[in-house]
């Protein structure tokens, strides 16, 4: 459940820096970047901190949310665990990935270089989803104790049998 409820920040995150850099652009494409944090500084550190988020940096709510999910699959099966800790080292390999060749590096071109940064509502909007990725990965107890009772009663009607 902490993950599901991490991957809806980070992934919304994701989702609205994409949607900065397309209204700016208008294209999705990872060759169409680079060097946008030589034009949009802004936008960059908040980029980075969420694609460190989707790869798990610990103090982020990603952290929480993998590292919970590592734990309980490795108290099911090694080698589930095994599956899904590769799963997350594919995941972080791309993000970092895309990271470097979107952010990073001489300005692409001549359209990189007219992009305007983040304006005081899409700065918001980042500053939310940074801030609930970091409260999250902080401090997870509010929310763990919260959906400790439903997840137990959940386990309890699974457990019964029907017959």
């Amino acid at each position: 459940m902490v993950q599901m409820i991490s991957h809806g920040f980070i992934s919304g995150a994701m989702f609205s820096c994409v949607g900065v850099v397309y209204d700016r652009m208008h294209s999705r494409m990872i060759r169409d970047y680079g060097g946008v944090v030589n034009t949009m500084p802004w936008f960059a550190a908040f980029f980075v901190f969420f694609a460190m988020a989707n790869s798990g940096l610990p103090g982020t709510s990603g952290f929480v949310g993998e590292f919970m999910v590592i734990l309980s699959a490795f108290q099911y099966n090694v080698w589930v665990a095994f599956g899904a800790g590769f799963t997350l080292i594919l995941g972080a390999a791309y993000t970092l990935w895309m990271t470097k060749r979107v952010i990073f590096g001489d300005v692409a071109n001549h359209h990189v270089a007219e992009l305007t940064d983040i304006n005081g509502r899409e700065a918001l909007v980042l500053g939310v989803f940074a801030l609930g990725t970091l409260v999250l990965g902080v401090y997870p107890k509010p929310l763990t104790d919260l959906m400790e009772a439903p997840i137990a009663q959940l386990l309890t009607q699974l457990a019964a049998t029907k017959l």
